[in-house]
């Protein structure tokens, strides 16, 4: 049973209407390339493969006009995992991968070995400097701020585990363990496994979703030296199967919805309290994934397959755009910095659609490329 202090919907609509360890035992290792990598670097997406065999990241060059080219792939020195029901998204979740631009590290989960792997970026180019524990089961979403990480292990009720940044490696945080207390024993396990853990913008704050696993959105509060808050907040949004998180240009947190196949804004209270704010239908299927994109955010949508186009306000209100085509089985996605170009991950055959963004928010395709051994991969990213 979970201990925490509960928010129901119906409360939280009311107060916005109201208010109107050591470092890894692992020596630091060089990754092997695979294929050769521009000397200068320069800005790249990668992608997590998330391969039972063995889990790789695959570095693409950034071109000036958005495209890709092979850059290289890298071993994470460990393996990727599959949770019972996933045909897309092996991991069920949301920022598998993370982008850690102020110390230059990339950071990757490896679910079948319950550990994480630790990368330095060199413009187009990795070098992993460290694999260590996960502090749980099965980890699946990574979250950076300022010198915390703190990564979501799915399995056995959920948990979190922080880090703290030392140099180019990480070194966990004593203490510093949550478990989540979800019913370990539910199924299917995509749709019953927390989805991603994020910190707020100002870092005062780390969010969790629950999915159908309670229907929640758990909120920690972040306090001296990283440590959580003994129990999160419990936000219970009944039927909605919250899945990933964003956070718009006003500072609203925004769920994508699996449940009601919508996208939701939610006001933060200090206390960790989210209310509801505006909640629109993307009009799709398997709405389970969002992404910031300069002042848009973005929607995945696997079932269908596409993305999902919105706008918001700065009392939190949405507007669809409208709905563009992808490959088969839409579900991560990343923009690259200012948020001219998006690059969306398609878990059915293990490819990533390239599109601009125009300043009205309409995406263009232009490019698609087929990312080796990651069919059911989740995790992207853009420098």
């Amino acid at each position: 049973m979970r201990t925490a202090i509960r928010v129901t919907a119906a409360a939280a609509v009311a107060a916005v209407t109201t208010a109107a360890a050591a470092v890894a035992t692992a020596a630091p290792a060089f990754a092997s390339v695979s294929s050769p990598a521009r000397a200068d670097g320069g800005h790249a997406v990668f992608v997590q493969t998330d391969n039972t065999a063995g889990n790789r990241i695959v570095a693409y060059r950034r071109a000036a006009d958005g495209t890709l080219s092979p850059a290289g792939s890298y071993a994470t020195g460990g393996r990727g995992g599959i949770l019972d029901g996933s045909v897309v998204d092996h991991t069920a979740s949301q920022g598998s991968l993370a982008y850690d631009p102020r110390h230059d590290l990339l950071y990757a989960v490896n679910a079948g070995s319950d550990t994480i792997s630790v990368f330095a970026v060199h413009g187009d180019r990795l070098a992993l400097r460290q694999v260590l524990g996960s502090g749980g089961t099965f980890p699946v979403s990574v979250a950076v701020h300022g010198d915390l990480v703190y990564v979501l292990n799915a399995l056995n009720g959920g948990s979190v585990q922080g880090y703290r940044v030392l140099g180019r490696f990480l070194a966990r945080i004593p203490g510093s363990h949550r478990a989540l207390g979800l019913d370990p024993n539910a199924t299917p396990q995509f749709t019953t496994t927390p989805g991603q853990v994020a910190f707020t913008p100002d870092g005062s704050q780390l969010v969790v979703t629950t999915k159908g696993n309670g229907n929640d959105i758990d909120v920690f509060g972040v306090g001296f030296g990283g440590l959580l808050s003994a129990k999160p907040t419990v936000n219970e949004q009944p039927g909605t199967v919250p899945f990933a998180i964003a956070f718009d240009p006003f500072g609203h947190l925004v769920i994508a919805e699996a449940g009601t196949n919508a996208v939701s804004t939610f006001q933060l209270s200090r206390g960790g309290t989210a209310s509801l704010l505006h909640r629109t239908p993307t009009g799709q299927a398997a709405t389970c994934w969002v992404t910031t994109a300069g002042s848009f955010l973005f929607a995945s949508n696997a079932g269908t397959p596409s993305e999902s186009g919105f706008t918001t306000s700065a009392g939190g209100q949405l507007s669809l755009l409208g709905n563009t085509a992808t490959d088969p089985g839409a579900v991560d996605a990343a923009s690259a910095p200012g948020g001219r170009f998006l690059y969306v991950q398609t878990g059915g055959n293990g490819i990533v659609d390239e599109f601009s963004v125009a300043a009205n928010g309409a995406l263009t395709k232009i490019g698609a490329i087929t990312v080796p051994g990651a069919v059911g991969g989740e995790g992207i990213v853009a420098s």
